[in-house]
């Protein structure tokens, strides 16, 4: 018997919205509204969307250790993270394997606040839960908790529209303790799609008051799966389960520099990636720009002339830039520049390319400067 998907609070609005709904993760998710993906990403490029993320995972670490353990437990370093700060992380398997990417935030000195993919959070509660020490609480409170994502260059306004000044909101990777209408919020600025953006953060039971009173506002329009996915790879971020899994590391993914492996800190898998042979990269990420609006998908062939050198991550078409655009892995040793000619092959035809530069898309609003701060 298949399994049933679960559903976030907000699966009536979606219906009653005219959202396709579709399994992802393990729950049903609308995938796109009725004026079509292409309609939710230009209005998210253009003002702001909201997207319901109710189905990722949250979870609380706290105590005297809660640092040391998450500094030994991530790939990333923990303990010099300021408060009132967010910093995207990596949790690995022994191999140097990803088994996830998330952003911790850090409450207090003692205390942190975790936001996972849906996919691994069940896994990613065992694994983290199980590596604390016996005097670190660990509390999963993804259930309890709704997420709500507010994307666009307008963002900032709408919050002001909600009485929440300009000048007061969290800068670009940090947070705040807030109340909107009345709920608790956490809100901190962050976002999957190169927009200036905003992550809500809030009890479930509060999740249709706070869609609604935010959809009420005329700059906003919902949005989902389909336009978050072409937005997110416009920016080049990556996908859990796309370009990244536990059979790649953190450095073919491209973010070696931000492990600091060079630093003596050990943590889970760090041995293998420090190790000049089994942490060797065997491949890298690399971007591509197709030649016209036909995409190559996941899993499809990489060609470099005869010889297929890799396969493609992901791949659609980008409507910010009105051609296809493809991330995929390649072999670690081979010389592909930006502007090197290369081919997918879709199941049909093999589509010219050639080697690009991230972000493919580079007039995102994300980082912007807000007016008074």
């Amino acid at each position: 018997m298949d399994e049933k998907l679960l559903e976030t609070p907000l699966a009536a609005e979606h219906r009653a919205l005219g959202a396709r709904m579709v399994p992802f993760a393990g729950w049903l998710m609308p995938v796109q509204y009725a004026e079509g993906i292409l309609a939710e990403h230009h209005h998210c490029r253009q003002h702001a969307a909201l997207f319901d993320i109710c189905h990722m995972g949250e979870f609380r670490v706290k105590g005297a250790l809660a640092a040391a353990d998450l500094d030994r437990i991530l790939a990333r370093p923990v303990a010099d993270q300021p408060v009132g700060s967010c910093r995207y992380n990596f949790s690995l398997n022994e191999q140097g394997g990803v088994r996830d990417d998330l952003i911790v935030y850090r409450l207090a000195a003692d205390e942190f606040y975790l936001v996972v993919n849906a996919g691994p959070c069940a896994g990613d509660a065992a694994w983290i839960g199980g590596h604390l020490s016996t005097t670190t609480a660990f509390a999963d409170e993804s259930a309890a908790t709704a997420k709500l994502d507010l994307q666009g260059p307008e963002a900032a306004a709408v919050l002001g529209r909600l009485g929440l000044a300009t000048a007061s909101l969290p800068r670009y990777y940090h947070f705040q303790q807030t109340a909107i209408a009345g709920v608790p919020v956490l809100l901190s600025r962050t976002g999957y799609t190169g927009e200036l953006g905003f992550e809500l953060y809030f009890a479930a039971a509060a999740a249709v008051k706070l869609w609604r009173l935010l959809l009420a506002d005329p700059a906003v329009k919902p949005a989902d799966l389909g336009a978050r996915d072409t937005l997110r790879l416009e920016m080049g971020y990556p996908l859990y389960g796309h370009e990244m899994d536990e059979t790649t590391t953190p450095v073919e993914a491209g973010f070696g520099a931000m492990l600091k492996l060079g630093q003596p800190r050990e943590f889970i898998g760090s041995a293998v990636l420090r190790d000049p042979v089994a942490g060797k990269p065997r491949r890298r990420l690399i971007g591509m720009a197709l030649e016209n609006k036909r995409a190559a998908r996941a899993g499809a062939p990489i060609y470099c002339g005869a010889e297929q050198v890799g396969t493609v991550s992901s791949g659609a078409v980008a409507p910010s830039l009105d051609r296809a655009v493809a991330m995929g892995y390649v072999r670690a040793d081979l010389e592909l520049p930006v502007g090197a000619a290369l081919e997918l092959d879709n199941g049909r035809v093999r589509l010219a390319g050639t080697v690009a530069a991230l972000p493919f898309y580079g007039a995102g609003s994300a980082r912007m400067e807000l007016a008074g701060r």
